[in-house]
């Protein structure tokens, strides 16, 4: 069989040693692994940022892709190191909280990986080795115990009212789009086509309209649309919202429908 496509997602950073020894342990104890960085940027200790982006990635890779989510990785007896099969995906980190925000369900299999002594590099340490081990047995349910349930943490979810959606800013990306998580289906469900006006960060800022691409309107000019995560998002074209604006995570949204 060929070896495992491994894809590694981290608060590490890139100006550090650290991501480096992970791949290097990885192309030492698993020969001819494959290895894709999602990324390293993740801000640290983020599990929410890091679900949010592992769960718009993990669905475009093959069947069997294995994927190391490496942030907030403290061992203890409430958050293990685990191993879980979800849709044909394997994924390897801590059991913080993260993998209930990026599955939908629970998960086929939950594998508890045996304590390794608490290592602080726990990506290199004792993700890395459990993929060896799996490299060499093709059985995740070998890796360690099973285990029962995983650990939650929701993501946070709109609050909805007759004619009002409050939502929240959950991931600012690169180009400083606010990504809310609010969805078409909720957005249609409580406005049922009536027209709208989204407010944040005070009545000064108000959006009375959705476009279908950042170029819709004119370069400098706010913009609300549904991007390729499927959420809604506060966006400029060609500029930085979250910048000019003073846009962050965990910022309140709110869209009022006509009555």
């Amino acid at each position: 069989m060929a070896a495992p496509l491994v894809t590694l997602t981290s608060d590490l950073g890139t100006r550090d040693f650290y991501v480096g020894a992970v791949k290097g342990a990885l192309l030492n104890q698993v020969p001819g692994v494959q290895i894709v960085d999602i990324t390293h940027d993740i801000q640290h200790y983020n599990i929410m940022e890091a679900a949010f982006v592992v769960r718009n990635a993990y669905p475009h890779f093959p069947e069997g892709t294995v994927h190391v989510v490496a942030v907030r990785n403290e061992y203890s007896k409430e958050t293990p190191h685990v191993a879980c099969i979800y849709f044909g995906h394997i994924f390897i980190g801590t059991d913080s909280g993260i993998f209930s925000m990026i599955f939908e369900k629970e998960p086929d299999i939950i594998i508890e990986l045996p304590n390794l002594g608490n290592s602080p590099f726990a990506a290199r340490d004792v993700f890395v080795p459990a993929i060896a081990k799996l490299n060499e047995l093709r059985k995740v349910d070998m890796l360690g115990t099973k285990r029962a349930r995983l650990n939650e943490a929701t993501m946070l979810r709109p609050t909805t009212e007759t004619a009002l959606i409050r939502g929240t800013i959950i991931y600012v990306d690169n180009f400083g789009n606010a990504i809310t998580n609010i969805k078409p289906d909720v957005f249609e469900r409580i406005g049922k086509g009536r027209p709208f006006e989204i407010t944040f960060r005070g009545p000064e800022y108000t959006i009375t309209r959705l476009n279908n691409a950042y170029g819709d309107v004119p370069p400098g000019e706010l913009t609300a649309l549904f991007g390729i995560s499927g959420y809604l998002e506060i966006a400029i074209n060609q500029g930085n919202a979250s910048k000019l604006l003073g846009l962050r995570m965990r910022d309140p949204i709110r869209i009022e429908f006509a009555e």
